[in-house]
C-alpha cells in the first residue's frame, strides 16, 4: 500500500526547493494573489454585533435572564483579536516544522500544503485556487480552514485543541529530534572515556576508550589485532572487548531512550528518519533521497500509543546505531600508546610472533 504522506510529502519538498517555476512563462506572466484577508473576513461582522449586545444591555432589551448570555458573549468578542494572534502564532511555529530538514515525511501532507500556502510560497496562492478562512466559534474557539487543490478534503485546526496539545508539551507536527547532538553528548557520559579527553564541547581530538577496555594476554599485555598496511608491512590496532564495552554502554542507552519515550511521537519521528533502517550518519544526511522506506515506518495515527513491541525494537535499534555511528570509530583501527608498539613491523614476522606467543601463553609448545 502507498504511504501517501510520504509520497506527497517528498513531491512538496521538491517541489518548494525547486527553481522551475521561475521558467514558467505562464506563473511569471499572470498575478499570484496571496492574501487570503483572515482577519479581516473573520471580524467583519463583529462590530455590528457588538453594537447590538451592547445596545441590548443598557437598554434591558437581553434575550436572555441579566443579560448572562449577552454578557458572555461580548467577553467573547472583547477577548477573540488576543486569542486570534496567539492562535496564529502558534500555527505558523506549528507549520514551520514542516520545512525543517530532519522533517519525517510520514507527517501528514496537509500540513506541508498549508505551510506553503501561509508562507506564500509560488504556487499556493489564491490565483492558483488555495483559500484559507478563519472562523470565530460561538464557544470562543476560532478555527482556521485550508482548502485547494493540494488537499483532498479541507484541513480544518480548531485554536482550542491546539492550544491543549501546546499546553500538554505535545505538537502538531512532531520536530525530529536532534539525535546528533544527543549521541555526541552520550559518547561523553558513558563511561569509556579518561576524564582528561573530555571537554566542554564533548570529546577531544586525542579521546580514546580507556585501557581497561582492551583485550589483554594472560601476562598483562595488550592483545594487538595486526592490520595489513601494505608492502609486506603491518601494524598493531588496539583490540577491544566490544562485550565488556555493550555492558557499560547499555544503562546509558536504556536511559537515553526513556526520556525519549516520553514523548511517544518524537521516538516515532526518530524511528523514521534515523533508526529504522541500519542507515548510517552519511546516508541519514541525505534526506530527499534516502527517504524513510514505507516497509518500516510508523504511523502517527496507527502505531501511537506504542506497544511493549515496538518499544523494545526501538531500544534495540537506537544502540545499534549509536554504536555503528558514534562508538565504531573509536573502537576501530585504534593505535596503541605504547610507541613501540605503535612501529610498523614486517608482517609476516609480526605474525609469526604473536603466533609464538599465543602458543606460549597457553602452554601448547
Amino acid at each position: 500500500m502507498e504511504n501517501k504522506n510520504l509520497v506527497q510529502n517528498l513531491y512538496l519538498k521538491q517541489f518548494n526547493q525547486s527553481d522551475a517555476i521561475a521558467y514558467s512563462e505562464e506563473f511569471i506572466s499572470g498575478s499570484s494573489d496571496y492574501n487570503f484577508r483572515l482577519l479581516d473576513n473573520a471580524y467583519r461582522n463583529t462590530g455590528r454585533l457588538y453594537a447590538k449586545l451592547k445596545i441590548a444591555i443598557e437598554t434591558n432589551r437581553c434575550e436572555s435572564e441579566h443579560c448572562n448570555l449577552e454578557l458572555a458573549q461580548i467577553k467573547i468578542i472583547e477577548e477573540a483579536p488576543s486569542v486570534s494572534l496567539d492562535f496564529l502564532s502558534s500555527l505558523l511555529s506549528e507549520l514551520s516544522v514542516t520545512e525543517e530538514p530532519s522533517f519525517d515525511p510520514n507527517n501528514s501532507y496537509k500540513y506541508t500544503v498549508a505551510n506553503s500556502l501561509m508562507s506564500g510560497k509560488p504556487g499556493f496562492s489564491k490565483s492558483d485556487g488555495y483559500e484559507a478562512q478563519l472562523n470565530l466559534l460561538p464557544d470562543g474557539s476560532q478555527q482556521i480552514m485550508f482548502m485547494g487543490p493540494g488537499f483532498d478534503m479541507p484541513l480544518v485546526i480548531n485554536s482550542s485543541a491546539l492550544n491543549a496539545l501546546l499546553k500538554a508539551e505535545s505538537s502538531l507536527i512532531v520536530s525530529t529530534p536532534d539525535i546528533n547532538a544527543d549521541m555526541t553528548r552520550l559518547l561523553s557520559e558513558i563511561g569509556l572515556f579518561a576524564q582528561d579527553m573530555i571537554n566542554e564541547t564533548g570529546l577531544t581530538a586525542e579521546a580514546k576508550i580507556s585501557e581497561e577496555f582492551a583485550v589483554k594476554n594472560p601476562d598483562g599485555s595488550f592483545d594487538y589485532q595486526i592490520i595489513d598496511i601494505g608492502n609486506g608491512k603491518g601494524r598493531n590496532v588496539i583490540k577491544y572487548d566490544l562485550k565488556k564495552i555493550e555492558q557499560k554502554v547499555t544503562p546509558f542507552i536504556n536511559a537515553e531512550v526513556a526520556g525519549l519515550m516520553g514523548s511517544e511521537q518524537d521516538a516515532v519521528a526518530v524511528w523514521n528518519v534515523y533508526i529504522s533502517k541500519d542507515t548510517s550518519t552519511e546516508e541519514d544526511d541525505q534526506m530527499a533521497e534516502n527517504a524513510v522506506a514505507e516497509t518500516s515506518a510508523w504511523s502517527y495515527t496507527e502505531d501511537l500509543p506504542l506497544q511493549q513491541d515496538k518499544k523494545v525494537l526501538f531500544q534495540i535499534k537506537y544502540k545499534k546505531y549509536f554504536m555503528s555511528n558514534y562508538l565504531k570509530q573509536y573502537t576501530t583501527n585504534q593505535t596503541p600508546s605504547v610507541p613501540e608498539d605503535a612501529a610498523v613491523f614486517d608482517l609476516a614476522e609480526g605474525k609469526k610472533a604473536k603466533a609464538q606467543k599465543f602458543l606460549d601463553d597457553n602452554n601448547l609448545n
